[in-house]
């Protein structure tokens, strides 16, 4: 065996150790592109999560093109080194004819080359093809294929514009010279094929194939944004059409984009107007910071509020804005977007209802009738505040109240409404009673109609009380004055009648008397004269009722009238065992009156004080106070015996009017007492003490101040 020479030997040995070192640079080189493509996944992942777009397959879409172009790589330089190995073959042997098997391993290899580069361009998911200068196409990808529809040997040696509607060659001739100048150039494209009107948006990159210094096509590479743009166009068709005012802004406040309802809600020209003031020429206030700006520590949250702008004339207006932050690919925060919702006309209605409604409510309560207005149902829906003063309740102790549950009335105003809601009339009223919350009982006159919703549709009744109560009290007390001047006119006639029989029989028994000589009959003769003098007495007062003499009014110590008035009736005090607490007030101011009548007054009072306490014990205590009271002269006097009941005291002064037993009153006493002080210009009131039994309480005016008068 011919060994071969040490320096062949190493020859032969220094290539393939190159080549192993290269083989090891080149994998170092491939894993070190993986690993790197890894890391930036990953590092990225969480940052692209966080976008307003779904970009996280973006990181995986790298990772998974690092390994193939490595794959790729790798299988690209084994065919080099088989080449090589073939190469240098040949040129061990430069000068002999290639033998058939070595030409038919080099047309293999450079075979599967072809096949392993076809495979990676049509592992692109963007369009991939490359073009002559004329528009032939020279090679393209199976995404190109797809678009066409066409198989690959029905594209390849055509000419592009076979296939492409838009754009034009003659738009593209203009263009060309710059891009043999530049050799590259990089843009969007909207493309419409033949096969489809639907027109497509590529962002394409073009470099240029070069050949002996001369460039004789392009490699085309094209990643189809049609979705892409079509939402955009959705988005900015939506951005100038909407109606609400929309925005884009940097962080402090400087508009960048706004939309045409935004520019005429401000009271602008256009938007470049709008664009370009300062952002501080929004606010109301100009010493505060620009109003669509934020704080330096703000987040870039979603942020909510209504604010007030200033228009272009000056004027404010009043927006509701609702506005969140934009970030880049990389986090870093680059601008603002939102809306802003014209609100001035709004806020000015609402403001207008508040009013009105303040003024309703108002009206209402200052309205003197009280407001009710009832459901179908026969429920109240609606009570003003002036139920409060007619009958002590509040609003809302009735609201929802069935009207024919209500104990505080009578069925009339129930029945009114009834018939209202049945239709039987569209209007009515009707008088009925309501108790009080007190217990007292109130006369009501309650007006009714129907109530119709916004359909005219029939939706309840309104109603509208009054409180007649003093009405009717006056009316009553006409009808009595009425009854009573007829009644003093028949009565002073009966009196004058009167007067004569009873003084012959009081002049009669008299004589009489001193001409019996038994005591029997004296004492029969004395009990026609005491019974006599009674009837006598009755007429007198009732010739007093029916035409009053004309009070002779001097100065008056009312102390001294009221201890004269006790000294006449202490024999009777002392026999029925009342005791009387009178303590005069030293020092009181006159008061212009007729003593006399004075005097009727207060027996009258006593009389009452005495008979009262009677009636529930064997004896009692009366006590008499005088009190100044200011421009009054007050004297009161209180007993220990049952009180008034609460239903007779409105009726205690009426004439004829007494809850004694027959026989033991008149009813014209109190009524008497009222005539002489109204006639002295003063009042009487009638009550209850707080301690039990009636108070009486009379004021006189002062001297003074009824001279003045």
């Amino acid at each position: 065996m011919n060994q071969q020479p040490p320096e062949t030997l190493r020859r032969q040995r220094a290539p393939k150790n190159l080549e192993r070192e290269e083989s090891q640079l080149w994998r170092w080189i491939l894993l070190f592109m993986v690993l790197l493509a890894a890391g930036f996944a990953a590092l990225a992942w969480e940052r692209l999560e966080t976008l307003p777009y779904h970009l996280g397959p973006a990181a995986l879409g790298v990772l998974v093109l690092s390994v193939l172009l490595a794959v790729y790589a790798y299988g690209r330089r084994r065919e080099v080194v088989e080449l090589k190995v073939l190469l240098q073959d040949l040129q061990e042997h430069v000068g002999a004819a290639p033998s058939e098997e070595q030409l038919d391993q080099l047309n293999e290899m450079i075979a599967r080359s072809q096949r392993n580069f076809k495979e990676l361009i049509d592992s692109f998911e963007d369009a991939a093809c490359a073009v002559s200068l004329d528009g032939t196409l020279r090679t393209v990808n199976k995404r190109v294929s797809d678009l066409l529809g066409l198989p690959y040997t029905a594209i390849v040696g055509k000419k592009a514009f076979e296939f492409i509607e838009e754009p034009k060659r003659e738009s593209l001739d203009g263009k060309l010279g710059r891009f043999l100048e530049k050799r590259h150039w990089a843009g969007t494209v909207r493309v419409r094929l033949k096969n489809n009107s639907r027109p497509l948006y590529f962002d394409c990159v073009l470099n240029a194939i070069v050949k002996g210094g001369e460039v004789v096509g392009a490699s085309v590479l094209g990643r189809d944004v049609t979705g892409q743009h079509e939402k955009e166009m959705r988005f900015t068709e939506l951005f100038e059409t909407l109606q609400e005012g929309a925005y884009f802004s940097t962080p402090e406040g400087k508009l960048l984009d706004v939309n045409p309802a935004l520019v005429s809600d401000l009271g602008y020209a256009n938007r470049e107007e709008l664009l370009a003031i300062d952002p501080i020429n929004l606010n109301t206030d100009p010493t505060q910071p620009p109003i669509l700006g934020r704080a330096p520590d703000d987040r870039g949250g979603t942020r909510t509020r209504e604010i007030a702008l200033r228009k272009k004339d000056g004027s404010p207006a009043e927006f509701l804005e609702s506005s969140r932050a934009v970030w880049d690919a990389s986090g870093k925060l680059i601008r603002y977007q939102g809306t802003l919702v014209d609100i001035t006309q709004r806020r000015r209605l609402e403001r207008q209802l508040v009013r009105q409604e303040e003024f309703r409510q108002r009206l209402l309560e200052s309205f003197p009738d009280l407001i009710l207005v009832v459901d179908l149902e026969e429920k109240y829906t609606f009570i003003s505040a002036r139920v409060h003063d007619l009958l002590g309740y509040e609003p809302e102790d009735l609201a929802g109240t069935p009207i024919s549950n209500m104990e505080a009335q009578s069925s009339e105003l129930a029945v009114l409404c009834r018939e209202i809601i049945s239709g039987v009339k569209p209007f009515g009223s009707a008088e009925y009673s309501a108790r009080h919350r007190n217990g007292s009982w109130r006369t009501m006159r309650a007006s009714a109609s129907q109530l119709f919703d916004a359909e005219s549709k029939l939706s309840g009744v309104i109603v509208c009380v009054r409180d007649i109560t003093t009405e009717r009290k006056l009316e009553q007390q006409i009808v009595q004055s009425e009854r009573l001047a007829a009644m003093g006119a028949m009565i002073g006639g009966v009196a004058h009648e009167l007067n004569n029989p009873l003084t012959s029989i009081l002049g009669v028994s008299e004589l009489l008397q001193d001409s019996q000589n038994t005591d029997s009959a004296r004492k029969q003769i004395g009990i026609l004269q005491q019974q006599a003098r009674r009837a006598a007495e009755i007429v007198q007062n009732l010739t007093y009722f029916s035409s009053p003499p004309a009070p002779e009014k001097i100065r008056v110590n009312l102390a001294e009238v009221v201890e004269r008035t006790l000294n006449l009736h202490a024999y009777t005090l002392r026999k029925n065992n009342i005791a009387v607490d009178f303590l005069p007030e030293p020092g009181l101011p006159f008061v212009s009156g007729d003593p006399r009548q004075l005097m009727q007054v207060f027996l009258n009072l006593i009389l009452n004080a005495e008979q009262a306490i009677r009636e529930v014990r064997e004896k009692g205590t009366l006590r008499i106070r005088l009190a100044d009271r200011g421009e009054t002269i007050a004297v009161s006097f209180q007993d220990d015996g049952p009180g008034i009941p609460s239903d007779v005291l409105t009726s205690i002064f009426d004439p004829f009017y007494t809850t004694k037993r027959p026989g033991r009153g008149t009813g014209l006493g109190l009524s008497i007492c009222k005539s002489v002080m109204n006639e002295h210009n003063g009042t009487i009131e009638a009550g209850n003490a707080p301690g039990g039994g009636a108070l009486f309480t009379v004021s006189f005016r002062k001297a003074a101040a009824a001279a003045a008068n």
